[in-house]
């Protein structure tokens, strides 16, 4: 496959998402938002590639400007693998970034997830075949049955659990906080999705326009490569985050 050139996207947070040319109705688009993920993204790429075999698919890698490379180490994969590079030019969010790269994206399913290998890759054909059944979004659980999380301490499992019990007092899902899922791309089109924070999911399983959402188990490892990037200013930014789902859930205008 030729190398695909890097573009630089300036965009609005607040527009939504929209259509864009297709390559077929079969074509799925894995959305990673990147930074600094040059130890993970040829695992990534190489799983992500094994997975898919037999299907038409692209992955769609949003790079803030990472210091180590990690842009043009995804150019280079792209002779191999179906990859596609976005790069901005500072570090914007994770959120803001999966928003870019679905607007970049070409295929009519959509799929987020993480570049630190914490979203088992070998996963991804199990959200897209349960949208294949009939679904209109499939999220990655970690606390359905069957799932579960590795290697994490005892207070981020705290912290974790409280967030997402917060989050599905407002959608219809025990893993409110997942970053890892897969969406029909008609179920966003038009759909205005906040960029705040990192949590994009819980902004999708909330504004989506859905008739079945399921779960999808499976175990959540912490990052092999790199450092966390969950911090404080991230657990503010949730919190509000919850607060404008929640007020335009009371006042009917999530979509």
């Amino acid at each position: 496959m030729p190398r695909t050139r890097a573009t630089v996207c300036r965009w609005r947070a607040s527009n939504a998402t929209r259509t864009v040319p297709r390559l077929s109705a079969l074509v799925i688009s894995v959305v990673v938002p990147t930074y600094n993920e040059a130890g993970s993204l040829p695992l990534l790429a190489g799983r992500l590639a094994a997975a898919m075999s037999g299907r038409d698919w692209e992955l769609v890698v949003v790079d803030d400007g990472s210091p180590d490379g990690t842009a043009e180490l995804a150019e280079e994969l792209a002779a191999t693998v179906p990859i596609r590079v976005l790069r901005r030019a500072g570090k914007a969010g994770l959120a803001s970034a999966v928003i870019a790269g679905m607007k970049l994206a070409r295929g009519d399913i959509l799929v987020v997830m993480d570049a630190d290998l914490s979203h088992p890759p070998e996963v991804v054909p199990a959200l897209v075949d349960a949208l294949d059944a009939g679904a209109d979004l499939a999220v990655g659980s970690r606390y359905t049955t069957g799932g579960g999380t590795m290697d994490w301490p005892m207070t981020r499992r705290v912290v974790s659990r409280v967030a997402c019990y917060m989050g599905s007092v407002l959608v219809p899902v025990r893993d409110a906080t997942s970053g890892f899922f897969a969406v029909r791309r008609a179920a966003i089109d038009g759909v205005r999705l906040n960029a705040i924070g990192f949590k994009i999911g819980l902004e999708v399983i909330a504004r989506a326009r859905t008739k079945r959402i399921v779960e999808v188990p499976y175990t959540f490892r912490d990052r092999e490569h790199g450092a966390s990037k969950f911090g404080r200013r991230e657990v503010g930014q949730y919190l509000v985050q919850l607060g404008q789902v929640a007020r335009d859930k009371l006042l009917g205008r999530l979509r």
